[in-house]
This record gives C-alpha cells, structure tokens and sequence, in this order.
C-alpha cells in the first residue's frame, strides 16, 4: 500500500490555449563574458557539452560554478526524440572518435573539477552502443584523480546487459538514465525509445551493482496526467530507482513537440512531496529543473544522509 500522499494542489498548471506564454519564473539572466569564454573553449577543443547542444536555460548559473555536463560520442544523435534540441542523424555514417575520452580527462584536469558528468547521444549504429567510450571516459577521469566523483547519464543500450555492465565495471559513482515522460506518451515522444525497456535498464544496472546509486528524470507540461506522473514515479521505484528529478518542458524550436502546459511551482512542490512520500531517496522538482542540474548537491545529499 502507497503512503498518503499531499493533498491535491487547486493550482497546478499554468495553461493558456495553443499559444502559452512564457511564466516569469524562467527569466534566466543573459550569458556573462565568462560564460561565452568557458564555452568557446570547450567547443574548440572538440568537446560538447548537453548545456549547449540541448539549449538549457541552466547555462550561464551552471558554467558560471563550473558544472558541466559533458556529452560524448559526438555531437550528433541516432534517434529521433521530439522534445531533444540534440542535432539529429542525416543520410551520413557518424564517426566514432576514439581521443574524445582523452581530450575530455585533460579538461578535468585543467579545471581541476571534483565532480564530472558524462552524458552521451544516442549510437546505435554502433555494436557496443558507445559503452567502451563511456568506460574509458570514466579510466582516464579516475586515472587523474580517483576521488573525483563520475555520474554519467546513459542512453538504454537497447537493455544490452553487457553494455550496461561494461559501464558499471568502470566504476562510476552514479548512473542515471531518463525515463523522460509518461508511457502513454512514448509513442508520440519517443518513437525509437520503450518505456519499459528503460526502466529494465535501471533494473539491470542495480541487478550488476546493488549498492549503485541511480537516477531518473521526467519532464512535464507535455501533456501528462497526475496519475500518470505518480505511476511513472512508482514505476521507477520498483526498478531500484534512488534519485528522481522533475523540470518543465520547452521546446527547443517550433519544429519540436509543443508545450502543452506550464507546471505551476506549487505543482512541483506536490510532485516532490510525492515522491519522498513514496520512498524516493531524494527528489528535486522545479521548472528550470533538468536531470544533471545540481548534480553534486543531489548526490551527496544521498551519499551523506
């Protein structure tokens, strides 16, 4: 039997016909000289980061501290996702770069940064799905310092068990993979994606390491329901899920899967309520919420409780 859960909120979303406009709370200051320089740097060396490539409106708080989520095996994805601002595949073979992990353990060291996030497109065009880059990411990270914290954000694998182990084996400290959004909206979503394939992925990954922390992430104002948002939240929970973040959809472009609702922060509070309640080791809920968004800080959170 489920835990009481909070009661309903009156004021849950923020909805305004086809055309919604943009709440206030989104106002996100404009990118500082620091933030355009950290960022030209990066990209000059060939590395990518999801900050950048997806649009988040995190980017100036996060690179101004230092946190990045660093985006492997390229800059371009195998799927088709219609939320993901991430370039996708045209009639071109990819190439895989094998100096990437490299270039990438050298800027950890130059930013002499604690605690690193990897996170990576979608290749399934390749055998192993990437699964080798990710671990030798992970070496060479640890090879300079095995005290830096690692979480790396993975695609499914397809539910490749020995992909997934390949990545646990190298020893990460926590690995998330996002379910993204309620099952009923897969299709529309994620045409290329199985809902319950990603949560077989977090099984498999606690089923290799037990002790393992992982985390998931959904997003909202696609057009869920509440019911939906609690299923998909116990449904994670029965996949060994430890951590889960909620954020607010925007679209990337007027191409991409339109906003259907603005989640009102009191809903959000609710959806975090919700979620401790059901067992949850640490729930973060919030409108400019996204899955490596104050990564550290949720993660020592569970580590240290």
């Amino acid at each position: 039997m489920n835990p009481a859960l909070p009661k309903k909120s009156n004021n849950n979303v923020r909805k305004s016909g086809v055309n919604l406009k943009l709440p206030s709370w989104f106002r996100q200051e404009i990118p500082d000289t620091i933030t355009l320089q950290r960022a030209q740097k990066l990209s000059a060396t060939g590395i990518h980061t999801v900050c950048q490539e997806a649009r988040c409106p995190n980017l100036s708080f996060c690179f101004q501290q230092l946190k990045f989520t660093f985006m492997i095996l390229g800059d371009t994805c195998t799927r088709n996702c219609r939320f993901c601002g991430v370039k996708k595949i045209s009639n071109r073979p990819l190439n895989i770069d094998l100096d990437e992990p490299y270039r990438l353990a050298e800027k950890v060291k130059e930013l002499k940064l604690n605690y690193v996030v990897i996170t990576a497109v979608t290749r399934d065009d390749l055998a192993d799905g990437g699964a080798k880059i990710f671990a030798k990411t992970i070496e060479l990270i640890h090879r300079i310092n095995q005290d830096i914290k690692v979480e790396v954000l993975i695609p499914d694998f397809k539910g490749n068990i020995s992909n997934l182990k390949c990545i646990v084996d190298a020893g990460p400290d926590l690995v998330a993979h996002n379910i993204e959004t309620v099952e009923r909206l897969y299709k529309a979503l994620r045409p290329e994606a199985n809902y319950q394939l990603s949560l077989q992925a977090l099984r498999k990954i606690k089923e290799i390491q037990p002790i393992l922390t992982t985390k998931s992430s959904i997003m909202l104002g696609l057009g869920e329901t509440e019911g939906e948002v609690i299923k998909t939240m116990e449904d994670l929970l029965n996949s060994g899920c430890d951590i889960l973040t909620l954020g607010q959809y925007l679209a990337p472009s007027e191409n991409h899967y339109p906003v259907k609702e603005f989640i009102s922060i009191a809903q959000f509070q609710r959806y975090r309520d919700i979620g401790l309640a059901l067992g949850f080791k640490a729930v973060l809920s919030g409108p400019l919420v996204r899955s490596s968004y104050r990564a550290e800080q949720i993660y020592k959170e569970v580590s240290y409780a």
